[in-house]
Protein backbone atom coordinates (compact mmCIF):
# COMPACT_ATOMS: atom_id res chain seq x y z
CA UNK A 1 0.00 0.00 0.00
CA UNK A 2 1.46 3.60 -0.89
CA UNK A 3 1.64 6.17 1.40
CA UNK A 4 -1.13 8.37 0.06
CA UNK A 5 -3.83 5.40 0.51
CA UNK A 6 -4.54 6.93 3.70
CA UNK A 7 -4.73 10.57 4.09
CA UNK A 8 -5.22 12.58 7.25
CA UNK A 9 -5.31 16.39 6.69
CA UNK A 10 -4.49 19.33 9.23
CA UNK A 11 -4.68 22.77 9.28
CA UNK A 12 -0.08 23.05 9.50
CA UNK A 13 3.52 21.32 10.56
CA UNK A 14 2.87 21.86 14.36
CA UNK A 15 -0.39 19.46 13.51
CA UNK A 16 1.12 17.44 11.36
CA UNK A 17 3.72 16.36 14.05
CA UNK A 18 0.93 16.17 17.05
CA UNK A 19 -0.84 13.84 14.78
CA UNK A 20 2.51 11.93 13.38
CA UNK A 21 3.06 10.93 17.12
CA UNK A 22 -0.92 9.97 18.14
CA UNK A 23 -0.66 7.55 14.87
CA UNK A 24 2.77 6.17 16.14
CA UNK A 25 0.96 5.50 18.90
CA UNK A 26 -2.24 3.55 17.59
CA UNK A 27 0.45 1.93 15.08
CA UNK A 28 -1.10 3.52 12.22
CA UNK A 29 1.88 5.63 11.39
CA UNK A 30 2.87 3.22 8.32
CA UNK A 31 0.13 3.87 6.40
CA UNK A 32 -1.58 7.20 7.22
CA UNK A 33 0.32 10.05 5.73
CA UNK A 34 -0.58 13.60 7.36
CA UNK A 35 -0.52 16.53 5.45
CA UNK A 36 -0.89 19.67 5.49
CA UNK A 37 -2.22 21.66 2.25
CA UNK A 38 1.00 22.62 1.06
CA UNK A 39 2.22 18.97 1.43
CA UNK A 40 0.00 17.88 -0.62
CA UNK A 41 -0.61 20.41 -3.75
CA UNK A 42 -2.71 23.14 -1.72
CA UNK A 43 -1.31 27.03 -1.28
CA UNK A 44 -1.74 27.62 2.22
CA UNK A 45 -1.43 25.79 5.50
CA UNK A 46 -4.79 27.42 7.13
CA UNK A 47 -8.04 26.26 8.26
CA UNK A 48 -9.44 27.49 4.99
CA UNK A 49 -6.30 25.84 3.23
CA UNK A 50 -7.60 22.16 4.10
CA UNK A 51 -11.09 23.50 2.84
CA UNK A 52 -9.85 24.50 -1.00
CA UNK A 53 -7.94 21.08 -0.77
CA UNK A 54 -10.68 18.89 0.36
CA UNK A 55 -12.38 18.46 -2.71
CA UNK A 56 -9.16 17.34 -4.79
CA UNK A 57 -8.73 14.14 -2.06
CA UNK A 58 -12.73 13.59 -1.84
CA UNK A 59 -12.58 13.41 -5.65
CA UNK A 60 -9.59 10.73 -4.94
CA UNK A 61 -11.58 9.04 -1.91
CA UNK A 62 -14.57 8.71 -4.81
CA UNK A 63 -12.43 7.10 -7.64
CA UNK A 64 -10.45 4.94 -4.96
CA UNK A 65 -7.13 5.81 -5.59
CA UNK A 66 -7.20 7.19 -1.97
CA UNK A 67 -8.95 4.32 0.57
CA UNK A 68 -9.42 7.01 3.99
CA UNK A 69 -9.33 10.29 3.81
CA UNK A 70 -9.60 12.78 7.14
CA UNK A 71 -9.73 16.13 8.49
CA UNK A 72 -8.80 17.69 11.57
CA UNK A 73 -9.50 21.40 11.75
CA UNK A 74 -9.67 23.75 14.72
CA UNK A 75 -13.19 24.99 16.03
CA UNK A 76 -12.03 28.33 16.27
CA UNK A 77 -14.70 31.50 17.68
CA UNK A 78 -17.72 32.32 16.63
CA UNK A 79 -16.61 35.99 17.52
CA UNK A 80 -14.12 35.20 14.84
CA UNK A 81 -16.27 33.52 12.23
CA UNK A 82 -15.66 30.25 12.89
CA UNK A 83 -17.35 27.99 15.54
CA UNK A 84 -18.04 24.19 15.18
CA UNK A 85 -21.64 25.35 13.36
CA UNK A 86 -19.81 27.29 11.06
CA UNK A 87 -16.91 24.88 10.29
CA UNK A 88 -19.10 21.62 10.36
CA UNK A 89 -21.81 23.44 7.84
CA UNK A 90 -19.11 24.00 5.65
CA UNK A 91 -17.61 20.92 5.67
CA UNK A 92 -21.14 19.59 4.93
CA UNK A 93 -21.67 21.59 1.79
CA UNK A 94 -18.37 20.89 0.37
CA UNK A 95 -18.51 16.99 1.05
CA UNK A 96 -22.10 16.96 -0.27
CA UNK A 97 -21.12 17.31 -3.88
CA UNK A 98 -19.60 14.96 -3.86
CA UNK A 99 -22.00 12.70 -2.88
CA UNK A 100 -21.17 12.54 1.34
CA UNK A 101 -23.55 12.86 3.71
CA UNK A 102 -23.18 13.31 8.06
CA UNK A 103 -23.87 9.84 9.56
CA UNK A 104 -26.20 9.54 11.96
CA UNK A 105 -24.50 7.24 14.28
CA UNK A 106 -20.85 7.83 14.14
CA UNK A 107 -17.81 5.89 16.54
CA UNK A 108 -17.04 9.00 17.76
CA UNK A 109 -16.08 12.34 15.99
CA UNK A 110 -17.68 13.17 12.72
CA UNK A 111 -18.13 10.46 10.29
CA UNK A 112 -20.04 11.07 6.57
CA UNK A 113 -20.72 8.10 4.42
CA UNK A 114 -21.70 7.13 0.56
CA UNK A 115 -24.76 5.51 -0.89
CA UNK A 116 -21.63 3.73 -3.35
CA UNK A 117 -20.10 1.91 -0.60
CA UNK A 118 -16.89 4.46 -0.28
CA UNK A 119 -15.00 4.40 3.20
CA UNK A 120 -16.60 6.60 5.43
CA UNK A 121 -14.91 10.10 5.25
CA UNK A 122 -14.02 11.89 8.99
CA UNK A 123 -14.24 15.30 10.49
CA UNK A 124 -12.92 15.94 13.48
CA UNK A 125 -13.48 19.51 14.75
CA UNK A 126 -11.07 20.47 17.61
CA UNK A 127 -11.34 19.99 20.40
CA UNK A 128 -14.19 18.17 20.79
CA UNK A 129 -16.66 18.37 18.05
CA UNK A 130 -19.08 20.79 19.47
CA UNK A 131 -17.38 23.73 21.52
CA UNK A 132 -15.03 26.72 20.20
CA UNK A 133 -10.93 26.55 20.33
CA UNK A 134 -8.36 24.50 19.05
CA UNK A 135 -5.80 21.61 19.58
CA UNK A 136 -4.44 23.42 22.41
CA UNK A 137 -7.87 23.51 24.27
CA UNK A 138 -8.23 19.30 23.54
CA UNK A 139 -4.50 18.82 24.84
CA UNK A 140 -5.49 20.74 27.91
CA UNK A 141 -8.21 18.70 28.68
CA UNK A 142 -5.86 15.57 27.92
CA UNK A 143 -3.16 16.47 29.99
CA UNK A 144 -1.92 13.80 32.34
CA UNK A 145 -3.00 14.20 36.11
CA UNK A 146 0.95 14.87 37.09
CA UNK A 147 0.91 18.10 35.05
CA UNK A 148 -2.23 19.11 36.10
CA UNK A 149 -0.27 21.67 39.02
CA UNK A 150 2.08 23.20 36.22
CA UNK A 151 -0.49 23.46 33.34
CA UNK A 152 -2.11 25.74 36.07
CA UNK A 153 0.48 27.75 37.21
CA UNK A 154 1.22 28.49 32.93
CA UNK A 155 -2.50 29.58 33.02
CA UNK A 156 -1.63 31.46 35.86
CA UNK A 157 1.38 33.34 34.63
CA UNK A 158 -0.44 34.01 31.00
CA UNK A 159 -3.35 35.23 32.84
CA UNK A 160 -1.29 37.97 34.55
CA UNK A 161 0.32 39.45 31.36
CA UNK A 162 -1.28 43.10 31.56
CA UNK A 163 -0.41 43.65 28.06
CA UNK A 164 -0.84 40.19 26.09
CA UNK A 165 0.64 40.62 22.32
CA UNK A 166 -1.32 37.31 21.42
CA UNK A 167 -5.30 38.12 20.24
CA UNK A 168 -7.74 36.59 22.90
CA UNK A 169 -8.72 33.88 20.69
CA UNK A 170 -4.69 32.79 21.00
CA UNK A 171 -4.83 32.13 25.05
CA UNK A 172 -5.08 28.66 24.83
CA UNK A 173 -1.87 28.94 22.07
CA UNK A 174 -0.07 31.23 25.07
CA UNK A 175 -0.82 28.70 28.04
CA UNK A 176 -0.02 25.05 26.41
CA UNK A 177 3.48 27.04 24.80
CA UNK A 178 4.33 28.04 28.31
CA UNK A 179 3.72 24.93 29.75
CA UNK A 180 5.85 23.07 27.25
CA UNK A 181 8.51 25.44 27.60
CA UNK A 182 8.89 24.47 31.52
CA UNK A 183 9.12 20.55 30.77
CA UNK A 184 12.96 18.71 30.61
CA UNK A 185 13.02 19.51 26.79
CA UNK A 186 11.66 23.23 26.52
CA UNK A 187 11.71 24.82 22.63
CA UNK A 188 9.69 22.24 20.88
CA UNK A 189 6.36 21.77 19.41
CA UNK A 190 3.36 19.96 20.44
CA UNK A 191 4.38 16.74 19.72
CA UNK A 192 6.27 16.59 23.04
CA UNK A 193 3.16 16.18 24.53
CA UNK A 194 2.35 13.11 22.92
CA UNK A 195 6.15 11.81 22.80
CA UNK A 196 6.82 13.00 26.32
CA UNK A 197 3.93 11.36 27.80
CA UNK A 198 2.16 14.13 29.00
CA UNK A 199 -0.96 13.33 27.96
CA UNK A 200 -3.43 10.78 29.54
CA UNK A 201 -3.93 8.03 27.23
CA UNK A 202 -6.77 6.90 29.98
CA UNK A 203 -8.73 10.44 29.67
CA UNK A 204 -12.34 10.46 28.12
CA UNK A 205 -11.42 13.09 25.02
CA UNK A 206 -7.95 10.69 23.80
CA UNK A 207 -9.65 7.88 23.95
CA UNK A 208 -12.60 9.19 21.53
CA UNK A 209 -10.35 10.76 19.36
CA UNK A 210 -7.91 7.52 19.04
CA UNK A 211 -11.15 5.62 18.56
CA UNK A 212 -12.42 7.95 16.01
CA UNK A 213 -9.12 8.02 14.09
CA UNK A 214 -8.99 3.84 14.66
CA UNK A 215 -12.37 3.35 12.84
CA UNK A 216 -11.46 5.53 9.52
CA UNK A 217 -7.74 4.10 9.24
CA UNK A 218 -7.25 0.57 10.73
CA UNK A 219 -9.01 -1.67 7.96
CA UNK A 220 -6.95 -3.96 6.39
CA UNK A 221 -8.70 -3.57 2.60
Amino acid sequence: MAMSDRILLVEGESDKSFFEEICKTLELHASVRVAPPKDVGGFHNTKEGVFNILPTWLKQLGDGTVKSLAVVVDADSDVNGGGYQRTIDRVIEIVGEYGFTLKSDPVEGVLFEHGDDLADFGLWVMPNNGDEGMLEDWIKSCVHSDEHRLLTHAKEVVGELSVPKFKPIHRSKAEVATWLAWQKQPGHGLYRAVEDQLIDPDSALFKKLCIWLTHIYSSED
